[in-house]
This record gives structure tokens, sequence and C-alpha cells, in this order.
């Protein structure tokens, strides 16, 4: 009977250092000091030893039975600690981390000159809208009365997919869809990306972005977008900034005309920048909505007139950051962006 005690406490020990996990160890604890163990039935044939035997054998058992609880124990609370160990490991957070590293983002130029651009227009008590810059002929040309043969139909000045669906040339199909789907009183505008077919260089890009505006209702002449203009540039640019309205020709305005400002670095007075005119650059076009335009969007001419607007929202970005070459503003470049 020792010898049997002897091998269950070398089985129990080896197994509980083999142990993986603490319910291998329940398992060791239940084989040998379970009610069914292998050390509880050598204590159940106690009866069958001598008197003499008896104390020795007893002793020796439980011995062995503290023994074995003892590493139990031990071992228990060694997995313990090991699990809480991982643990910690695994979820530790490094408070020492310089969070100065950190690096934050910075709104693009281009998408703060459209804020800031929409912000004044809605203080004017406009209304932003958007369209899609895939369109349709129907909606980029014809509905705009552009002719057949106007040049920008070309394939080598528009990205065409079908030849019915293109790459939008401008945001005046938003106007359309505006105007077929509301009823004057109309005072909109609307910015994003369009796209031409042009050579990169330093001022010129395939993508670019434009702003529109559209305002149609009853007695709307071209003294109402004279004065919206003015108010628009001098709320952008300054008090002292003036205006300088040049007959020009869209299809889709009559009368129509070209808007160049003051100079920024003179403000009129004339100097190397403007080369002495006063003037620094072409801000926009805009005229009156051309009646046909009016009738193709279920419009009244006879009750309703309008006037619209377009800018490159592009252009005013590089001029109010001074940024001289516009392929900075599609590069991405942090050491570009972190300046604004």
């Amino acid at each position: 009977m020792k010898d049997r005690l002897k091998r269950i406490k070398e089985e129990a020990l080896k197994n509980i250092n083999g142990m993986n996990s603490l319910e291998e160890l329940e398992n060791i604890r239940i084989k040998f000091l379970g009610k069914k163990g292998e050390l509880t039935s050598i204590l159940r044939d106690m009866g069958k030893l001598s008197k003499d035997e008896r104390p020795v054998i007893g002793q020796l058992a439980n011995e062995i039975r503290q023994e074995i609880e003892r590493e139990l124990a031990d071992a228990k609370d060694r997995f313990k600690e090991k699990l809480k160990l991982e643990r910690i490991e695994k979820e530790k957070i490094d408070i020492s981390i310089n969070k100065r590293t950190r690096k934050l983002g910075h709104k693009h130029p281009l998408l703060a000159t459209i804020e800031e651009l929409e912000n004044l227009f809605i203080s004017m008590g406009f209304t932003v809208v958007e369209g899609p810059e895939i369109e349709t002929v129907e909606y980029n040309f014809d509905a705009l009365n552009s002719p057949e043969n106007h040049p920008s139909r070309d394939l080598t000045d528009t990205f065409y997919i079908t030849e019915d669906i293109l790459l939008r040339t401008h945001t005046s199909p938003v106007q359309i869809r505006a105007m077929k789907t509301m009823k004057p009183p109309i005072r909109i505008i609307s910015a994003g990306r369009t796209f031409r077919f042009d050579d990169v260089d330093d001022t010129h890009s395939p993508m670019f972005h434009q702003l529109e505006g559209l305002v149609v209702d009853e007695n709307i002449s071209m003294a109402n977008l004279i004065d919206t203009i003015n108010i628009f540039v001098k709320e952008l640019f300054g008090k002292d900034m003036k205006t300088r309205f040049r007959p020009h020709y869209f299809p889709f305005t009559e009368p129509s005309a070209e808007v160049d400002v003051s100079c920024f670095s003179c403000k009129g007075k004339g100097c190397p920048v403007c080369d002495g005119t006063g003037w620094s650059m072409e801000l926009l076009g805009c005229g009156m909505v051309h009646p046909k335009v009016l009738e193709v969007c279920g419009i009244d001419p006879e009750k309703y007139s309008g006037f619209a607007f377009g800018m490159g929202i592009d252009r005013i970005t590089m001029v109010k950051y001074g940024i001289n070459n516009i392929r900075l503003l599609f590069e991405n470049d942090n050491r570009f962006l972190e300046q604004f």
C-alpha cells in the first residue's frame, strides 16, 4: 500500500506540473482527491490493514493528500498569475506616449474656399443644391441652348462616356435640374467638380471646381445681377475691391458679361503686378438667363426672368492663398497642406 501511495503521489505531481489550464487542474484534483479518487479509494481500504499498519499508512496518506493539495493550490495561483499578466500585456495602455506626435489634419484650401463661398451666398438668401458629376448631353448642352457646332461639344474638349453620357463640363446642369423641379422664385448655388480636356500646367487642369448661382423670379434685371456680384466681391475680397463688367457671349445667357476685379496688390491704382492696368483677373462669367433655357425648363419667360453666374473656385483659391501652381491643390502633399 505504501508503494501505491508513492505512485499516486508521483503521478499526481507529474500531472500537476504538466497542466495547461484551470480546467485540467480541476480534473487532476477530482482524479486523485475526489470522492471516487485514487487516494480516497486507498483510505477506504484502511479497514483491511492490521492495527499496527493503520496509523502508519493513515499518516502517510494524509501527508500525501496535503502535499497534493498544496501543489494544486500553488499551481492554481501560478496559472492565475500567468493569465493576469497575459491579459495586462494584451490590454495595456501606454500612458507615456507623447501626444504631441499625433498629427492633426488640415482643411484643404479648396474645401475651405467652397465652404466660405457657400456660407457667403447662404447669408444672401441662396440655397445650396447638388447634382451628378456624370451628366447627359441633354442637361449639359441641349437644355442650356448650346449650339450643335459649339467647340465644347467636340470629343477633343469633353470627356464622353457614351454618345449621350459625359463628365459634366460645368455645374450649369444643376441649374437645369433645379428649374425643372422647383417653381419660382428660385435662388440657388451649386459647387462641385467639373471636367474638360486640358493640358496640365501651372494654371490648368482637366479636373477643376466651379460654383454657379441662379436666380429666377418676376422682374429680375441686369441691375440685380450687378448688385449681387458687387456685394459678393466686396464681402469676399474686401470693401475697397471694384468690379468691371465686359460684354461677352454665353449660349445660355443674354446679355452676358465677364467680370474682372481690381488688382489685389494695388487695389486698382496700377502696379507692376497688374501691368499698370489696376485690374487683376477675370473672376467670373454671368448674364441674364436666355428665354429659351427658361422655356425648356417649363418656366414662362414672359412672366419670369433670371440671372446666372459661374466662377472657378480653383482660381479664387489660388489668389486668396497666394498659390502659384494649381497642381498643388490636387497632390495632397502634407508639406503643402500644413501651411493652411
